[in-house]
Order: structure tokens, then C-alpha cells, then sequence
């Protein structure tokens, strides 16, 4: 199996800019770029498609960054498709008109528009991204965000020779807003993708692809530094290197007890730092992604993969595929969530909140709601404590800050309203599922504690769920009903992993604390694509604090209208 040559390089492109952004001066910077929507015709799988991108590439540029410094990202839409951009993970403090989801924190950048994105980079280094925030374009409109620790500051881990972006995805062979409208006009899940990609391409296992596969040559010796992000838009994926060992050193931007490990699990939404050495035999390795599935719902079973290749090896020698854990490995996907610890260091303590001033009980469920014109009669939709979340059509930022009244409601309930055996027998009825544009009004700086708990209403099914504007710290999870008498005892006060996206596992629940240090509008939501649009979704209005620096920043000038 030849590899064409034109995609395997020395990490090429990332090195290119990393060596660029080395280069620049010591102290905080502005960091500009302009961001181009523009539709491209791009070929995968035998054939081209028109698809939605930034500057004409897939997957998009990367953002560079040092700690500190302030980016300006001017955004241009050239689409028929209204786009905002979100930066995930960015905390964005007292700055929501810079987080980027379509009428959450602003109205989309209609075509023919423009909006700066504006924001400073304050206490977070390491690898996060950045995708699109409306519809389902962030199947194709997505990128890396690379923040370099401050002058002076090494890495908490012995420093790697190169470093190497992972980007992880999905491919549709069809036109995805056309499977989507498809779906929801028959009441019916979208087809699901056709192929993963590793930094937009499949790789030899699919047709055609043979120059379209990611490769990076290293040299036998050395140790890389691979940052993984997972920008797939419904599957948590396994990612392995065969016969290589990795060890993990971050996660979601934040420095992790290291350990090693043969794969890791990364839900849409995280990404996770790994060092790996090149010290087995020289030769050609398959890196792989495949979803991890757990529950009786079908997912894109096929595998990505890209090639870890040493120099001086000829492309001709077969590469070796790595033994990925089955697709429903349940107990592997709890083991190593469990050994996911904050490094809670002295440059870098874990701050997990003691005393909980708000305690929050919000269950996952589906319901179905009444569709005459669908297949079933039927449509799914999905809640939190029985509320499906109606988007509005203005941002709630902007109705939050000019108080603008009859866009949402703050009576978001803290539990909710009919305790049942959440994940015991399949239940089929809606419990009295609501639709609404109803937020939770959290005090500034108050602690906060939610527990996600999974219910087995149609089905169960884990679901990565992402808090905008925050990190917060995992301080316990479990399989099944959640006790309130038994399970605080055994939380993680000490160095719990500190996240922007957590999983709640298939028929379980997990615990989350965090300060409301940061005031304004922002969205919580599960990070399959699938389930936010049907409404698995709410927002935390976060009040002003009293100080100078605890009120929220006046809007933008060309804040997009509605």
C-alpha cells in the first residue's frame, strides 16, 4: 500500500506554526487572523462535495496563543448559512459576547457579514478549539486552538522534541444540513456519518483514500507531544498508536497526574495531551479512532486511522493496526475516566469548591413528541428535568443585559419535578416533558454542585455534556441511581479532574462543582449534535458581582444583529 507523499510530513504544518509563534516577542501579544467562510469543493471517499470552511481548509486554521495575550478574530461570511464560531473551552470572563453560540450569546453573521471576535487568554494554557456554533456546520467547520504557557514556564512534564495536532472527526457523503432537515422532517434520528477522519481524512482502511491519510514521520528516540482533540459531531471515540504506549499529561487545557496508557477515551467536545516515544522497532504504526457505544443505538463503526511512521521507512511496508477496546468496553471507558486527576501542584493547585452554596439534581431523559406528519407519528425530543429547551430568537445575552423581557424565564427548576427509579425499567412516557426558554439564576460567585444524572426514558445513553464560560472539577461519578446520603461520601475533594466537557456514563450519573465567578449567559448543553437539536440543552444566567471587575463588558459595536 503506497501513501502518497504529499501528506506525510515532520508534523509539517503545526511545526511551521509553532516555530513562527516561538519566534514572537516575550510579553503579551495581540494575535490577529481573519476567518474566511467560504464553501470549497472537497473530495473524500470517491467523490467531491461542496462543504462549508475557514479560508478554504478542512479542518481550519489554528488559532496560536500565548497565556495572556488578547486574539482578534475577524469572521467574514461568505455561506448561504448564517455562522457564529465558538471558542471552546475559552472562559471568556465577563466577556460572553465573545463565546460565539448562535442566540445564546449573539445572533449568527448573516451572509455578506462580518464580526471581531475579541477576547484575552487569562490563566489557561494548553490545547483547546474552536467550531462552529449553529446548525450542524461544525461538521466541517472546526480547528485547533494552541495556548503556550507563559515565558519562562515550562511544561510540568519532561519537554517533547516535536508536537503534533489530532484532530478527530466525522465525514458525511451527503450534504449534512440536507440529512439533518431529512431526519427531523420524518421524526427520525439523521443518517448517521459515513467515515471518522484523523485531521480530515479517513484513511486507507475506506475507498479511495489512499491519499487521503494523515501521516507523521518521527525519528526512533524521540518523544512527541500529540495534542487530540475530538471534533466528531455525535460519536466518543477510542484512540490508540499500535505498539506505543501513551502518556497523559492534560486534558480540556489543564494539566493531569500523568500516566500511561495503550488508548484513550475522548468525548466530542475534550481534548486530551499525550507524550508518546518512538522507541519500538522502526517501521510504519496505524494510529486508530473508533466509537465507543455502550448502549443499543447505532454509531459509524468504522475506523479512522493515520500512520506513525519512522523515517527512513519505505511506504510500501504495511503498517500494523493497534488493538482499540471493543466498541461497548464499558469497564475500560470507567477505568480510565477514573484515573483522571488534576496534577493539583503547587504552579497549579486544584481550587475544588468545599462548601456548596447551590445544589442542582438535573436528569437526562428522551421523550416523544406528537408529529402527524412524521413516520411514527412521532419525533424525539430530549430534556433536562422534563424541559426541552426552545431556542430563542434573540441571544439571551443581549435580553439578559438590556433586559429585554418575554425572550426566557429564570424558574429552570434545581431538580426535577417527579423523582422516579431514573435507571431502572425502560420507561416509554414523556413524564410530562415541557418546552420552554427557561434559564437557572445562579448568585456571582456562589459554589455549585450538579449532578447529571442518566434516565432510561426510551433508552439509556451516555452524553458528554459542556459548560460555556467554565471549567469545574469532576468530584464523582457512578452507574446508576445517584445517592444523595451514600455517594457525597466518596467524591474526590482532593485533585478531581478539572474539565470544560464531561461525560455522564450510559445509565449513570456524574457530580460536578464550580464557582459562578463569571457573570453573564452561558450554555450547557450535550455535546452530541443529535441531542442538543433536540433540545438536551439550558443556559445559567450568572448575576453581576458588587466589585469593578464582576459586571459583565458593554457589547461590542458590530455585535451581529437579529
Amino acid at each position: 500500500m503506497a501513501i502518497n507523499g504529499d501528506f506525510v510530513s515532520k508534523t509539517t504544518l503545526f511545526l511551521v506554526g509553532l516555530i513562527a509563534f516561538i519566534s514572537f516577542p516575550a510579553e503579551a501579544a495581540v494575535r490577529k487572523y481573519q476567518f474566511d467562510i467560504q464553501v470549497k469543493n472537497v473530495s473524500r471517499l470517491c467523490h467531491a462535495k461542496p462543504i462549508v470552511t475557514v479560508n478554504g481548509r478542512f479542518p481550519g486554521p489554528t488559532i496560536y496563543a500565548r497565556e495572556g495575550d488578547r486574539v482578534i478574530v475577524n469572521v467574514t461570511n461568505h455561506a448561504k448559512y448564517n455562522m457564529s464560531i465558538h471558542w471552546h473551552g475559552l472562559k471568556q470572563y465577563r466577556n460572553g459576547w465573545a463565546d460565539g453560540p448562535a442566540y445564546i450569546t449573539q445572533c449568527p453573521i448573516k451572509t455578506g457579514n462580518s464580526y471581531g471576535y475579541d477576547f484575552n487568554v487569562t490563566g489557561q494554557r494548553g490545547t483547546l478549539w474552536w467550531h462552529a456554533h449553529i446548525l450542524w456546520l461544525r461538521a466541517t467547520v472546526y480547528g485547533a486552538i494552541v495556548i503556550m504557557p507563559k515565558q519562562g514556564m515550562p511544561y510540568p512534564f519532561p519537554k517533547p522534541n516535536m508536537e503534533q495536532l489530532v484532530v478527530l472527526g466525522e465525514w458525511w457523503h451527503k450534504d449534512v444540513e440536507e440529512i439533518v432537515k431529512q431526519g427531523n422532517n420524518m421524526g427520525l434520528p439523521p443518517n448517521m456519518s459515513d467515515a471518522h477522519t484523523i485531521n480530515g481524512k479517513p484513511g486507507p482502511l475506506f475507498p479511495c483514500s489512499e491519499k487521503h491519510t494523515f501521516a507523521m514521520e518521527v525519528e526512533s528516540g524521540k518523544t512527541y507531544l500529540l495534542r487530540i482533540i475530538n471534533a466528531a459531531l455525535n460519536d466518543e471515540l477510542f484512540f490508540a498508536i499500535a505498539s506505543h504506549n501513551m502518556t497523559v499529561v492534560e486534558v480540556d487545557a489543564v494539566y493531569t497526574k500523568p500516566f500511561v496508557t495503550q488508548a484513550i477515551l475522548i468525548a466530542p467536545g475534550q481534548t486530551t495531551n499525550v507524550l508518546i516515544q518512538a522507541n519500538q522497532s522502526p517501521g510504519r504504526y496505524f494510529m486508530a479512532a473508533r466509537p465507543f457505544m455502550d448502549a443499543p443505538i447505532p454509531v459509524d463503526n468504522k475506523t479512522a486511522t493515520g500512520i506513525f511512521q519512522y523515517n527512513g521507512i519505505p511506504n510500501t511496508v504495511l503498517p500494523t493496526l493497534p488493538q482499540l477496546p471493543a466498541s461497548n468496553d464499558t469497564d475500560f471507558a470507567l477505568s480510565y475516566n477514573k484515573k483522571l486527576k488534576s496534577l493539583n501542584s503547587a504552579n497549579f493547585p486544584a481550587n475544588v469548591p468545599l462548601k456548596v452554596d447551590r445544589k442542582l439534581f438535573y436528569t437526562v431523559g428522551f421523550g416523544k413528541d406528537s408529529c402527524p406528519t412524521c413516520v411514527n407519528g412521532t419525533r424525539i425530543l430530549a430534556s433536562l428535568n422534563n424541559i426541552s429547551f426552545v431556542m430563542p430568537k434573540i441571544g439571551l445575552l443581549q435580553a439578559h443585559y438590556f433586559n429585554i423581557s418575554g425572550v426566557f424565564r429564570t424558574d429552570f427548576p434545581d431538580k426535577p419535578p417527579k423523582p422516579f427509579n431514573y435507571t431502572g425499567a425502560p420507561l416509554t412516557a414523556n413524564l410530562g416533558t415541557a418546552h420552554g426558554t427557561r434559564l437557572s439564576k445562579i448568585a456571582f460567585n456562589s459554589t455549585v454542585e450538579l449532578v447529571l444524572q442518566d434516565t432510561n426514558l426510551l433508552t439509556v445513553e451516555s452524553h458528554p455534556f459542556h459548560l460555556h464560560g467554565y471549567n469545574f472539577f469532576v468530584v464523582g461519578t457512578g452507574i446508576g441511581n445517584f445517592d444523595p446520603v451514600k455517594d457525597p461520601a466518596k467524591y474526590n475533594l482532593v485533585d478531581p479532574v478539572e474539565r470544560n466537557t464531561v461525560g455522564v456514563p450510559t445509565g449513570g450519573w456524574t457530580a460536578i462543582r464550580f464557582r459562578a465567578d463569571n457573570p453573564g449567559v452561558w450554555f450547557m448543553h450535550c455535546h452530541l449534535e443529535l441531542h442538543t437539536g433536540w433540545g438536551l440543552k439550558m443556559a445559567f444566567e450568572v448575576e453581576d458581582g458588587k466589585g469593578a471587575d464582576q459586571s459583565i463588558l458593554p457589547p461590542p459595536k458590530d455585535l451581529p444583529p437579529c
